[in-house]
């Protein structure tokens, strides 16, 4: 179930989210939330659990007129099978923006979080706001754009970058005239925080816990910056910086590549079987011949867009990558891929127009083609794996000018009841990020850092140390004195 993190800032957007997501309908008995009660009726989810229920809310679309229009939300709940030992609710989300979330309780249950924290909590799923059975938005996306992916081709030149402006700026003219257009000045991470303490009130909870991963862990620092007092125990995973998944969060992907690719070119290196190289220079050298060989044709449908994305995607994971190996190894001689790759882009229009609309809507991107060049000329040498297409300019350079407020500035008021845990070799949320937000909360949070890579680490990480950090903050409200350096653990 890593996966479901995996997709959270992936370059390619939409490598196989529908096989490692849960994917939830609503019964048609799974409505009417109100203030005062929720009436959960079934779900009906893949993989299947009798025990996760389902309900809808309805918020305001703007909380600055909160009788005006409103629109659904849909919430899920894994309740507690020891009612004795219940302590409140964990709200979760698994990261994105654009992921469905209303399955992820069952995903964390088959992830292995702990019994004790199943017994203290009732886990709560959400679909947020624009996404999945919440009140959807669209772009109109045409086939052609959903299998161009989210992210722009890797710019060699100046002239590359002024290419992919023309596509970009038809995309964010499409979200902007869909016909949920009305939806895009207000489907923000500020406006799906306000619609998490709604759901906290509708709940009839004073207070709520938090597990958020990836693009999750900016929506809960927003959470508990917005509400620092209805915030109880708020665990960040994977963060990004205290700018949300801005220009700098998506330029950092870079860097995550170059951070994270060692560990794949020692385990490349030490399996000469694949044929990729004996030493890690050997391996990394092979990227680039590929990258270069793609560019130039093709095969059997990969292009060196979606290879430099399914390497980044894949390395998400340590378990993923012999899926990396024998993907390179495949290429490299041309034969059959491995199954799944390349991705099906088919029921991803949603995903990646809710996507748009959060990071283009949330801050203000650079609005200029010479700017995006510059980036890529500096990012192209700095980071050469990736840099030349997460530095290049994507449809929030285009954006419609109207925003309803400013971005949530995170600081450091507020309790102290925030627990950040980080790999150190993370491709997706590179741990400069993660230190970034640190530095932000201040004395509000305490970090735990895990010397592994990949993107996620509770609890789908291997690391002991890190994860009983989190379980016993989750379970008894302790965390470590002060911020926390977890060993490697190898072997596990």
């Amino acid at each position: 179930m890593q996966r479901t993190l995996s997709l959270s800032l992936s370059l390619s957007l939409s490598l196989a989210l529908a096989a490692a997501a849960v994917a939830v309908t609503l019964t048609p008995g799974a409505r009417a939330a109100t203030p005062d009660t929720v009436r959960w009726g079934p779900c009906s989810e893949k993989p299947s659990s009798s025990r996760l229920r389902c309900a809808t809310l309805e918020v305001p679309l703007d909380y600055r007129d909160p009788e005006g229009r409103q629109i659904e939300i849909a919430i899920s709940r894994l309740a507690s099978e020891k009612p004795e030992r219940r302590r409140g609710v964990l709200l979760t989300n698994p990261g994105g923006p654009g992921i469905s979330g209303l399955g992820y309780p069952v995903v964390l249950a088959a992830s292995k979080l702990p019994q004790r924290v199943l017994d203290s909590y009732d886990v709560i799923g959400f679909d947020p706001r624009g996404t999945g059975r919440s009140t959807p938005v669209t772009c109109d996306l045409t086939p052609a754009q959903r299998d161009r992916g989210n992210v722009p081709p890797y710019a060699h030149t100046a002239a590359d970058v002024a290419r992919a402006a023309g596509p970009a700026r038809t995309v964010a003219r499409q979200c902007a005239t869909s016909r949920t257009g009305w939806m895009l000045p207000h489907t923000t991470t500020a406006n799906t925080a306000r619609d998490m303490d709604r759901i906290r009130e509708t709940l009839g909870q004073p207070k709520v816990s938090y597990l958020g991963g990836s693009y999750g862990s900016y929506l809960g620092a927003v959470y508990t910056t917005l509400f620092p007092a209805r915030g109880d125990r708020v665990v960040l995973d994977s963060n990004l910086g205290p700018g949300g998944y801005d220009v700098t969060a998506m330029r950092s992907l870079a860097r995550g590549l170059q951070v994270r690719f060692p560990d794949f070119a020692a385990f490349a290196a030490a399996r000469p079987e694949y044929g990729l190289g004996t030493t890690p220079e050997q391996v990394t050298a092979k990227y680039f011949d590929l990258a270069k060989r793609l560019e130039a044709k093709p095969v059997r449908g990969i292009d060196a867009t979606l290879f430099r994305g399914l390497t980044l995607d894949r390395l998400y994971d340590d378990a993923s990558m012999p899926l990396v190996a024998e993907m390179w190894q495949a290429l490299d001689e041309d034969r059959p891929l491995p199954p799944g790759t390349p991705p099906s882009m088919d029921g991803m229009e949603n995903f990646m127009a809710a996507r748009f609309h959060v990071i283009c809507g949330d801050s203000r991107w650079p609005r200029t083609v010479r700017e995006y060049q510059r980036d890529v000329a500096v990012d192209r040498i700095r980071y050469p794996m990736l840099g030349g297409s997460t530095a290049n300019i994507g449809p929030c350079a285009f954006w419609p000018d109207e925003r309803v407020e400013p971005p949530v500035r995170i600081g450091d008021r507020g309790p102290s009841n925030v627990l950040m845990v980080q790999n150190e070799r993370d491709p997706g949320t590179p741990l400069a990020g993660a230190r970034k937000l640190r530095r932000a909360l201040g004395k509000r949070a305490t970090m735990v850092t895990a010397d592994q890579g990949g993107h996620g680490v509770y609890p789908f990480g291997r690391n002991t140390c890190a994860n009983d950090a989190v379980t016993a903050f989750l379970t008894t409200g302790q965390r470590p004195a002060q911020d926390l350096a977890c060993a490697a653990e190898p072997g596990k």
